[in-house]
């Protein structure tokens, strides 16, 4: 794998050069008209870190050298603040709304103020599921962001793949959209910084599709290797045509393998950077420890973190959206920090440790500071500057009015099973699958990655819309049994989702009740199951919407995946929601929530 030297720069000068570049006049991805591919670089970053005392056993034969990791996760492309409940950090005392990439680069600044030794990494899912400002420009935007902002590596997540392999491959190398295309004159320049994927291969291959790891080496010569994977789960979260091409495999093998390659390099001191989070989003925080070390990370995370390499010093994770800093033994009984931000750019997470002159981290020094970033921090004035340049380009089409609301629709924010917004979606998905004879609509929640967020005057954007549908996912209705919908019902409780229970979005003309005191499929209580308010029959044909992440058996819902008579296509879900707001609400007859009740609980 490659090496790299990071020369200690002046952060004015790198950001002076990058801002004096050229940069082209970019339209909507979904438009025929050529994209432009432009991409600024800020230099790779190596700037000043902590201090940290040494064991008093450590054997140092010389002075230890403090280092400093800024880490963040989930970003999402999410360049500017996300509005509403989504944007809001919840579970770490009083609550606050957050987020901003120039609000990221203010308190990162300060943070890395006397350091020597400073690198910035991530743990994956840096683009896609992006809003309008990023995601028409194929999160380009992002990329251009994360550069300024000084990232020096990252491991994929689930969304890199949210295009494909091989536009995954564009992103990091570079090179014109294949459909889009590139400004004359300012083609797309690739991602400066390292993007790993140790356990991905292309089907049938031995070989990562990307980086497995990357070595830094600080000014005084010792290094650094970071090991980058992805939860070998992601299959499960992605559009499988999205990665029919490709493999994820089984991350603990890979650790060893890759921690093996880099001891055998005399790389002593190993970070792993793996998209892989908690079960309950929120759970450890910041008081993981609280009944013992990592006693109250819950997942796969922790298994992980008990069982890699003994040589991986410490563990940045991602995927599941909400901070903690946990303490887990690894396999030889040695303390090892396990770390995760913020999604949305909320928070990062400051790691300090030191290196003892052999170049092996002294465990005992390692330490993590949970850093939120408010939404009423000052922007750091250059990064304002590159993310306001991105968002003029698309403004027109960003502020182009579809529809009112009354009041917010909490959607990803919300953690009701029933969401307002979800509710919303369902109706809007069914009303546009009415053409091909849909009776009723259902919607994987993951699938809404904002609220919608009322304002005053009670307008809804079409960048309001796109930040809550960013997939474009086609709309497909799918003949299902009675058998088969009751089934597809189960599966909310059952094999991937049992141990989390993942609750679809229902369209109106569907009801039922649950009971979560009982296990598994049998949570479903059949005889409550409503269409059009007649009960469910088992021998009729119902005709469903769904996405094409769910008609292709993803989140775990395998009926759907095979169902191979499909009608429709031609239409997305940001499509729907969109002629939904306008053909049904106005400027004196704005849409609120719909009435709760499509989901309704009870106990034995």
């Amino acid at each position: 794998m490659r090496e790299i030297t990071l020369p200690v720069v002046s952060f004015a000068a790198a950001l002076r050069s990058t801002l004096g570049r050229s940069r082209g006049v970019l339209t909507s991805r979904r438009r025929p008209a050529a994209l432009g591919c432009l991409v600024t670089t800020a230099a790779l970053l190596l700037l000043p870190a902590s201090t940290g005392a040494a064991r008093a056993d450590a054997p140092p034969t010389s002075p230890g050298t403090p280092v400093q990791l800024l880490a963040l996760n989930d970003l999402h492309g999410n360049l500017l603040p996300v509005p509403g409940a989504a944007g809001r950090i919840t579970h770490r005392g009083p609550d606050i709304q957050a987020g901003g990439i120039a609000q990221m680069a203010t308190l990162m600044d300060e943070a890395r103020k006397g350091e020597a030794n400073s690198l910035t990494v991530a743990a994956g899912d840096m683009i896609g599921g992006s809003p309008l400002l990023s995601a028409v420009f194929h999160d380009e935007p992002t990329v251009d962001a994360l550069q300024q902002l000084g990232l020096g590596v990252t491991s994929v997540g689930n969304h890199e793949f949210d295009e494909g392999a091989q536009e995954l491959k564009r992103m990091v190398n570079g090179g014109c959209h294949p459909t889009d295309g590139c400004v004359p004159g300012a083609p797309y320049k690739g991602a400066e910084f390292g993007y790993l994927a140790a356990n991905v291969t292309l089907r049938g291959s031995t070989t990562p599709l990307l980086k497995p790891y990357e070595v830094k080496t600080l000014p005084n010569g010792q290094r650094i290797g970071f090991i980058g994977l992805v939860t070998k789960d992601a299959p499960s979260a992605i559009n499988a045509s999205m990665i029919r091409d490709v493999e994820f495999h089984d991350e603990l093998p890979v650790i060893e393998k890759y921690s093996q390659e880099l001891t055998r390099q005399g790389v002593r001191a190993q970070v792993l950077l793996i998209h892989e989070g908690e079960v309950i989003a929120g759970q450890a925080g910041g008081a993981c420890d609280e009944d013992g070390p990592g006693s109250r990370l819950v997942g796969r995370i922790k298994d992980i973190a008990l069982k890699a390499s003994p040589e991986v010093d410490l563990i940045v994770s991602g995927h599941s959206h909400a901070s903690y800093e946990c303490t887990v033994p690894d396999p030889e009984g040695k303390r090892r920090l396990v770390t995760q931000a913020d999604s949305f750019g909320r928070s990062f997470t400051d790691l300090r440790f030191t290196l003892d002159g052999t170049g092996q981290v002294l465990r005992d020094t390692v330490t993590a500071q949970y850093r939120p970033v408010p939404v009423t921090t000052t922007p750091q004035p250059a990064m304002a500057k590159l993310v306001e340049t991105w968002r003029a380009r698309s403004q027109d089409m960003a502020n182009r009015v579809v529809g009112y609301i009354s009041e917010d629709l909490p959607g990803r924010g919300s953690t009701a099973a029933e969401k307002p917004l979800g509710s919303f979606i369902a109706d809007a998905q069914a009303a546009a699958g009415r053409p091909d004879g849909a009776d009723l609509a259902l919607m994987n929640p993951g699938s809404m990655r904002a609220d919608l967020v009322h304002r005053d005057g009670n307008a809804v954007t079409y960048a309001d819309a796109y930040q809550v549908q960013p997939f474009e996912s086609p709309l497909w209705v799918l003949p299902l049994t009675g058998v088969e919908l009751v089934t597809a019902l189960q599966e909310q409780f059952t094999g991937d989702n049992e141990a989390s229970p993942r609750f679809l979005q229902l369209s109106k003309e569907l009801s039922y009740s649950v009971n979560m005191g009982r296990e598994g499929a049998d949570r479903l209580l059949v005889d409550s199951i409503r269409i059009k308010g007649q009960p469910v029959d088992l021998a009729a044909t119902y005709h469903v919407v769904v996405n094409e992440f769910l008609a292709n058996g993803g989140n775990g819902f395998t009926v759907f995946g095979r169902i191979t008579d499909r009608q429709g296509g031609e239409i997305t879900d940001l499509d729907a929601l969109v002629s939904y707001l306008t053909a049904t609400t106005s400027a004196v007859a704005p849409a609120g929530p719909p009435a709760p009740g499509r989901i309704s609980f009870v106990t034995d």
